[in-house]
């Protein structure tokens, strides 16, 4: 509730305190009879740290539940951060793994309520890296500081006041949790001042139309506890009004002795609960800069009943003194609550991000899930993506929507639109063309009063457009690939920054992962074009079968008629033709057609297929192929090799013969490579042999040409690499490098 005074108290109706109580407050005077028994007790608790394990027995033997609390409440809480309840699985230790908190986290989740405001759009640090934080946030050094033991209440009122207000500090130093610091100043301004309950408020939307201060903690006393204190009702206090709302307007300190005679107090609470409000100081609480977050209130300083006394000069001084350690203190805490929501924003962000790059498989796939995934983050009703086309400029190609509806019917048939309609429009017109050629965000609270809504679309469908959310998708290169729209919030409420500042955040990957899924599309279609291309080129290169049945038919003459195993071998009188017939008398010599169960017609064609493919240039033709080859023949039977090496060592020698010069373009490597052709762009070094080998293996793999088709994998295997090794061995540049190691 938003009070237009000083802040409502709680409802509930206060004890008065009995004269006894009011007196024990005081620590100026102590009555010698309370001095024996506070010895005994001196001397028990010097006994018990002297023996330590007699101490630690009893407790765990004789401790109550409410001990145990007692005992975490006063010392558990100032060593550091209590996580919430909602921040266990998202705690710095977690793993991202695959649990995406799709429909479990929204970007409310990361709101910085106290401070009234969200984390802030993404800066670059020092070392260049994104962050929603600036370089002081994002190297506060250490978030867990030392831990530090709380002096009970008894303890502290029997310190001198130096000595309390040193104390005090030191216990507000380390703690980070805003709950427990603000329970803390309190309950130490309390002792302070010797007041009987007081309240912190702090300041939301400072600088903002909505500026208010909303209580942190409300009607504690210095017996309450922390969660007590929490799980009152929020009271929000206009800016300017009431006390509360002047002291943080002015930064001044108000030190009232009569409420009721200040026309600025607000007497409803005292009726509503039957507390008498008597003295009350206000006063602000600064941070570093000098800037009011919040404000301390104290009423009703602790003395006789008949006898009410006001807070005075040096209560105010103390006061004062003590509150500049809690500026710092709560601004410490609030840097941190930013350090954590931004780590815990991070989390959120990877894991979408790792969710959509998980489903770059096509572009419908992706946009899908980038839908999900925003209608979860941003609680909205619908969503819709439209994708600027490429080429050309200046039109939407593609509409992608969906809404809550769909996610629950997840299994069943959706809207087809989710799965991308084609429209072509241009990119002017309307809210989403306004933010794709400006690159602006439109965050629109009521749709209706916005001079650039159509609501012809709602007239059509029924559906009632209320808040609209428009942000344009970004590649890497800063380039509007499309724009999202987000349509009502589910709560009603208008979308906020930290909405706008989250799904910033998230469109980054969402253009990332739509352009890597254009990248990955326009990929397969090229893998398939080229695909289609080897086909054709296989089809045309291979020779048919009707010339593999006349090759086939043809007499082979022996190999004493062809002379093939001489090294004086003339092959300029042989005919193609006759070229093939004594390559297959070679293959015949060689008993390769037993020994690796090679079909004979699939060697005539596969024959026919390497002559088809050499070109008709002067020197690396297909006679000079035939010719290499035979001399390899002539090696290995007059030259004995083929006693020497394995028979599938000869077979891979002699294939690779004729296949050595497959498809070349009567250039050399250098010409390749000076001109900047697509083979020397395909191939760094030996430019033209990695083109003959590709050549060769195109041609065993094409249908009717397999004659390695019989051999064992392990035998494929090493035949391939035998033909690649001997093939781009005839690089002139490998060959006089290699030379000297055999000459």
């Amino acid at each position: 509730m938003v009070v237009e005074g000083t802040c409502h108290y709680q409802t509930e109706k206060r004890p008065k305190m009995a004269a006894s109580d009011t007196s024990s407050q005081s620590m100026a005077s102590q009555s010698k009879t309370a001095d024996a028994p506070q010895t005994s007790f001196e001397e028990i608790e010097i006994w018990l740290d002297q023996h330590p394990e007699f101490t630690h027995d009893y407790f765990a033997r004789k401790a109550t539940r409410s001990m145990i609390d007692g005992w975490y409440i006063a010392t558990a809480v100032s060593q550091g951060v209590k996580p919430a309840a909602g921040d266990v699985n998202h705690s710095p230790n977690s793993s991202s793994g695959s649990n995406t908190p799709v429909r479990k986290v929204s970007a409310s989740d990361f709101e910085l309520r106290e401070a009234g405001g969200s984390l802030g759009r993404m800066v670059q640090t020092v070392d260049g890296s994104p962050s929603f934080l600036g370089p002081s946030v994002t190297h506060q050094g250490k978030l867990s500081p030392p831990v530090r033991s709380r002096n009970s209440i008894n303890e502290l009122k029997q310190l001198e006041d130096r000595r309390i207000l040193m104390e005090l500090v030191k216990d507000i130093a380390n703690d980070l949790d805003q709950n427990s610091l603000c329970h803390k100043i309190l309950q130490n301004v309390l002792i302070l001042t010797r007041a009987d309950r007081g309240s912190l408020f702090l300041v939301q939307g400072k600088g903002t139309e909505n500026c208010l201060l909303v209580s942190k903690l409300f009607d504690v006393t210095i017996d309450s506890t922390v969660e007590e204190s929490v799980g009152k009702e929020i009271v929000k206090v206009a800016w300017g009004k009431g006390i509360v709302g002047y002291v943080a307007k002015t930064g001044e300190t108000v030190n009232i002795a009569n409420a009721y005679e200040d026309s600025r107090f607000n007497c409803e609470v005292d009726l509503c609960t039957g507390y008498k409000t008597r003295s009350m100081l206000s006063m602000p609480i600064k941070d570093p800069s000098g800037e009011v977050i919040g404000v301390a209130e104290v009423i009703n300083k602790l003395g006789g009943i008949d006898k009410p006394e006001a807070f005075d000069e040096t209560d105010e001084q103390v006061f004062e003194q003590y509150l500049q350690f809690c500026g710092i203190g709560i601004n410490n805490a609030r840097l941190y609550q930013r350090a954590m929501l931004e780590v815990k924003r991070n989390k959120v962000l990877l894991d979408l991000a790792r969710v959509i790059f998980e489903e770059q498989s096509t572009l419908s796939s992706i946009m899908r899930r980038i839908l999900e995934l925003t209608i979860s983050l941003l609680r909205c009703e619908r969503c819709s993506i439209l994708l600027v086309d490429e080429s050309p400029r200046g039109i939407f190609s593609q509409v992608y929507e969906l809404g809550t509806s769909d996610l629950e019917n997840k299994g069943q048939n959706i809207n087809s639109s989710s799965t991308g309609s084609s429209c072509r429009f241009p990119v002017h017109m309307g809210i989403t063309g306004f933010v794709a050629t400006t690159g602006q965000t439109l965050n629109i609270s009521d749709a209706y009063n916005e001079p650039k809504f159509d609501s012809k679309c709602d007239e059509q469908t029924g559906f009632r457009t209320k808040q609209m959310l428009c942000m344009p998708i970004r590649n890497a290169n800063g380039t509007i690939v499309g724009v999202s729209l987000l349509v009502n919030k589910i709560d009603g409420v208008a979308f906020n920054k930290n909405d706008e500042e989250m799904f910033e955040a998230f469109a980054i990957f969402c253009g990332l992962g739509i352009t890597n899924t254009h990248m990955y599309e326009n990929a397969c279609r090229a893998v398939a074009k080229q695909r289609v291309a080897l086909e054709t080129l296989s089809y045309h290169a291979t020779a048919s079968q009707e010339e593999a049945l006349r090759l086939k038919k043809m007499s082979i003459p022996s190999n004493t008629e062809l002379g093939l195993a001489k090294f004086s071998f003339n092959e300029l009188r042989f005919t193609e033709d006759d070229m093939l017939i004594a390559g297959i008398r070679m293959f015949h010599e060689l008993d390769f057609f037993n020994k690796f169960r090679i079909n004979y017609e699939t060697m005539c064609r596969w024959l026919l297929s390497v002559r088809k493919n050499y070109r008709n240039v002067t020197y690396h033709n297909w006679k000079h192929a035939f010719s290499v080859s035979q001399t390899m023949f002539a090696i290995l039977k007059t030259g004995q090799l083929c006693n020497v090496i394995s028979d599938l060592e000869c077979m891979a020698l002699l294939v690779a013969c004729f296949c050595h010069d497959l498809d070349h373009r009567g250039t050399n490597n250098k010409y390749q490579i000076m001109t900047e052709s697509s083979l020397a762009q395909l191939y760094s070094t030996s430019v033209m042999e990695h083109h003959h080998f590709d050549q060769c293996i195109m041609i065993l793999n094409s249908k009717g040409c397999e004659i390695f088709n019989n051999l064992s994998p392990e035998d494929y295997s090493q035949v391939t690499r035998l033909v690649e090794h001997a093939i781009l061995s005839t690089d002139l540049a490998v060959y006089f490098k290699s030379r000297g190691d055999f000459f």
